[in-house]
């Protein structure tokens, strides 16, 4: 009986240590510690879940999308830098990622991948059938998206696929189905994401270019700006759509007014292309998406 318990305190002693050494690379491997991700896949996903219940969304479903878009951003940068082992050691922005330190394996990040795409399957369980079956195609797309960078010009497409897809299931786990205004709000989520990816994908471009990396930063060249301000109109007109289909009150079109003034910040941080201006104005969209979800919250007040 002591030597049970000898073993067992010792493995228990041995998991503990390794959770604690482990646990500071698998934060930094998850982007835990750097939240805007989870931001900008959460911004959609919840005003999506606002307009499908129109104002009184269910607290079990508000959980679940809450929980869901933590764990699944988290899941995508794991299976993103399983991918990207390669790549990241020649760029200057993802040289310290513990893989590249080989501070964590990429079995291990796999393993990060598989586990926390789990535990946000299980939290689907408490949905409808509708809504789980899309989950299947969510995961099919989150993990193609890495892989593209490879072979297309826009994979920021494939990206902007991946965030919206939240936006179809907040309709079917609420309704059962998914309405004409749940594609407007997907597409306009989609032209939302390319514009801002495309800022982040500007921050590396000289990288990308060295290493063979394909994006739409390099695919519209001198171009970046304009593309990135037509995508930025295109996001603005059909939210304008949406309020209309909706009979959305002043306040919802005073939000987009907000929204098209910081898409014009933006343009003014990105005009001369500095990395770190380019990186601010990415993180700016952070308020870009609050400032839609508030002025969706209060539409319905």
């Amino acid at each position: 009986m002591k030597f049970f318990e000898r073993f067992v305190s010792t493995k228990f002693t041995n998991l503990a240590s390794l959770i604690q050494q482990k646990l500071p690379q698998f934060i930094q491997l998850t982007r835990i510690n750097r939240p805007i991700g989870i931001f900008l896949l959460f911004w959609p996903t919840v005003t999506s879940l606002w307009i499908a219940s129109e104002g009184l969304p269910e607290v079990l479903l508000l959980i679940i999308f809450s929980l869901g878009t933590i764990l699944m951003r988290s899941a995508g940068c794991c299976i993103n830098d399983f991918a990207d082992y390669g790549i990241d050691g020649k760029v200057r922005r993802t040289q310290e990622r513990p893989i590249v330190l080989k501070k964590l394996s990429r079995r291990e990040a796999l393993g990060c991948f598989i586990f926390l795409s789990s535990i946000s399957f299980s939290l689907l369980l408490f949905t409808n059938l509708e809504t789980i079956l899309l989950s299947f195609l969510a995961v099919l797309v989150i993990v193609i998206y890495p892989f593209m960078k490879r072979y297309t010009n826009l994979p920021q497409i494939v990206l902007g696929v991946a965030f919206s897809w939240g936006i179809l299931m907040a309709f079917t786990s609420t309704l059962g189905n998914i309405p004409s205004i749940a594609y407007l709000l997907f597409i306009a989520n989609v032209l939302w994401t390319v514009a801002y990816d495309t800022q982040y994908a500007m921050v590396d471009r000289e990288y990308d270019l060295e290493v063979g990396v394909k994006s739409t930063a390099i695919l519209f060249g001198d171009s970046d700006r304009i593309m990135i301000g037509i995508l930025q109109i295109g996001f603005i007109l059909t939210f304008i759509l949406v309020a209309v289909y909706l009979q959305f009150s002043i306040i919802f079109y005073s939000s987009i007014f907000i929204a098209s003034l910081l898409f014009l910040y933006q343009q003014y941080l990105i005009k001369d292309r500095l990395p770190d201006l380019c990186f601010r104005a990415f993180l700016n969209n952070n308020w870009v998406g609050a400032i839609i979800f508030l002025g969706t919250v209060s539409s319905y007040i």
